[in-house]
């Protein structure tokens, strides 16, 4: 039996952005409906390793974002019950030079972070293994980022979803939105799933590496793409990571345009035992394909930052599609093509640690409240005339 809802705003997304939008939707006093065609976190969230992060960020935007989303992650994890229910851990990051040509180039970076209000203290070779015992000898040096963090991101969305259910929001699984419903006048009314419509003045595509297949949807384009990515799991362990721990060169990975496979070696330990090793990159589409040769290279780069690994038994391998944009910024707020359609989408592989502030802002931008940042560098309309690669896997 269809049935049809009103609201003031659609959430289209239960992942992690999806979920932070509708908390503070929610928080703001909107009626919120959050709709997904599959579970809660069930896309590019539960295959994330829940980074937190600032140090991998140069200043901009997108730091500044990193920034605000750290402190209200903070927030989120003093309420009751929060932190330890998404494994929130203030652990902090190290990332490693193996040679002096790459210190020089992370030192700089660091300077510039600074600059801009990010702790990042400079760390002497010989001092490497005060904060990593197990790291490998012979490296150049270090930068040691207190800031970053890290959240279980399946843990962490249905978290946010319980807290946005309890300030009033309501939830739809299993539902996929077919069309965005739009007035006369080309405003948007709503969107239409076979299970009935779903009436509301505002739509947020939240919709992550298919944002660009919601956007067509309501009638404009949005170039998101997926970046596919590999992450190896060991068996658990006794702890011997203790941050967020990787090479210099990731962040130049991070910046690339390259749609050819890229890998750099990241490590970090969980509070369940298990060591994730990521990561990679690289731009084939939806191929879920899985690719012994990108995990040989996962696995061969963490065994440079910790020799011991190398007897250590991976147990599993999974994988996901990073929400890829052209300029490396998501599309965050309304979309001047269509009134009242906003957009919190396109964070590449950063969407855990930037979804409480893209929720943040978009929840002040629905209530007609000034934004905390500037909006303008997520601007969704800043790509007039670029189209993404037609969609290869179901709609929305």
């Amino acid at each position: 039996m269809n049935e049809a809802l009103t609201c003031d705003v659609v959430v289209v997304g239960a992942g992690m952005v999806g979920a932070a939008a509708a908390l503070y939707a929610a928080r703001a006093g909107l009626r919120v409906v959050l709709v997904d065609r599959g579970p809660v976190g069930g896309g590019t969230t539960g295959a994330g390793e829940g980074n937190l992060l600032v140090s991998d960020k140069e200043p901009g935007a997108e730091l500044d974002l990193a920034l605000l989303s750290g402190r209200l992650w903070a927030g989120l994890a003093a309420e009751p019950g929060v932190a330890r229910s998404v494994e929130y851990e203030a652990k902090g990051g190290l990332v490693v030079a193996s040679g002096e040509q790459g210190l020089a180039a992370l030192d700089v970076l660091a300077a510039a972070q600074r600059a801009a209000g990010v702790e990042a203290v400079s760390v002497a070779p010989d001092r490497l293994h005060d904060h990593e015992p197990y790291l490998a000898q012979g490296l150049a040096g270090g930068v040691l980022y207190p800031q970053d963090a890290q959240v279980m991101p399946a843990l962490a969305a249905a978290r946010l979803v319980r807290l946005a259910r309890t300030a009033g929001a309501s939830l739809r699984t299993g539902r996929t939105v077919t069309r965005v419903l739009r007035t006369a006048s080309g405003a948007v009314r709503g969107v239409r799933t076979p299970q009935g419509d779903i009436h509301a003045p505002a739509v947020v595509n939240a919709a992550g590496t298919w944002g660009g297949e919601l956007a067509a949807l309501a009638g404009v384009s949005l170039p998101v793409l997926p970046r596919r990515g590999f992450v190896l799991v060991t068996e658990p362990l006794p702890r011997r990571v203790h941050h967020k721990v990787y090479a210099a060169d990731y962040v130049a990975d991070v910046a690339s345009d390259s749609a050819a496979l890229q890998t750099s070696p990241v490590v970090e330990g969980t509070a369940a035992g298990p060591v994730l090793i990521g990561a990679s990159r690289e731009r084939v589409g939806f191929d879920r394909s899985f690719s012994l040769p990108v995990t040989r290279r996962l696995a061969a780069g963490a065994t440079l930052l910790f020799p011991f690994l190398a007897q250590v038994r991976a147990v599993r391998a999974y994988l996901g599609f990073r929400p890829y944009m052209p300029d490396h910024l998501p599309a965050i707020g309304p979309d001047a093509r269509v009134p009242g359609l906003f957009h919190a989408c396109g964070h590449e592989g950063a969407g855990i640690g930037l979804s409480t502030g893209t929720g943040h802002l978009i929840a002040q931008v629905l209530t007609g409240r000034t934004p905390d940042l500037d909006l303008a560098p997520f601007r969704p309309d800043r790509f007039a005339g670029r189209t993404a690669d037609p969609p290869s896997e179901e709609a929305l």
